[in-house]
């Protein structure tokens, strides 16, 4: 007898759930994230699927930084981008070609921004010379050479901006320390340096931006940079050293 005609009964045929609320909300979300950047990637329907209170805290915070007029014109802040994915690699963010171009982005100020972006990753051959051969190099100065490379570039203040920026992606320090100087010796303001620094934030990654910040913060507090009374106050604010000057550990050593 077979389980079936004793009475039990086996799991028959699937039941396909038609699409429910569940179903439609996810489609919502991703349609708002949609309607306001024109495209979808992949992690926006995994973050709408698995955890839409980190899709709305994400989308947030890159339309604050990415998407909302801050300081810097349009063209400036996707010059800035431009540099940015060439220095991550980042081939899938072609949008912002789109964005550069429509803000008035020609073949020329495309050509500036990969050089400048150019110039910054071969600048690490000059942080080479300064932190491993500038005994045996002297009176050559690895610095000078790297700023007097930049200042032949230009529009120059979308220069430094872009490359402040390649080098918190590539977090090379001693170079982000010398572009800093320079751009505040070239009249470039704080608030814009501020703003190409945070572009950095997700190609290059949030660790890299908080150290950039820590390391401005240090120029100014050292007096080595002219800063402005808004950012001295900054630089001047104790208590930003993280969990472990909270709780009183200090480095080994």
């Amino acid at each position: 007898m077979s389980d079936r005609t004793s009475g039990e009964t086996g799991p028959g045929p699937a039941q396909h759930a038609p699409a429910d609320a569940d179903t439609a909300e996810l489609e919502r979300r991703l349609e708002a994230v949609r309607a306001k950047r024109g495209y979808l990637l992949p992690h926006h329907g995994l973050m709408a699927l698995s955890s839409p209170e980190l899709l709305a805290g994400y989308d947030a915070a890159y339309t604050a930084m990415a998407l909302r007029d801050r300081t810097l014109s349009h063209h400036d802040r996707e010059f800035v981008w431009l540099a940015v994915l060439a220095a991550t690699d980042e081939a899938l963010a072609t949008h912002h070609i789109a964005k550069f171009r429509g803000a008035g982005g020609t073949d020329e100020t495309v050509a500036a921004a990969f050089a400048a972006c150019a110039w910054a990753l071969g600048g690490e051959a000059h942080d080479f010379a300064a932190r491993a051969w500038a005994r045996q190099l002297a009176p050559w100065d690895p610095r000078a050479a790297y700023l007097d490379g930049v200042r032949r570039l230009s529009p120059l203040r979308l220069v430094h901006l872009a490359q402040c920026a390649v080098h918190v992606c590539r977090a090379r320090w001693r170079l982000l320390e010398w572009q800093l100087a320079a751009a505040y010796a070239d009249a470039v303001p704080e608030d814009e340096i501020a703003e190409a620094l945070s572009l950095a934030m997700f190609p290059g990654s949030v660790p890299r931006f908080v150290e950039a910040c820590g390391v401005w913060r240090d120029l100014i507090a050292a007096g080595t940079l002219p800063a402005s009374p808004r950012y001295l106050a900054w630089a001047r604010l104790t208590g930003q050293g993280g969990f472990d000057e909270a709780t009183g550990l200090t480095p080994a050593g």
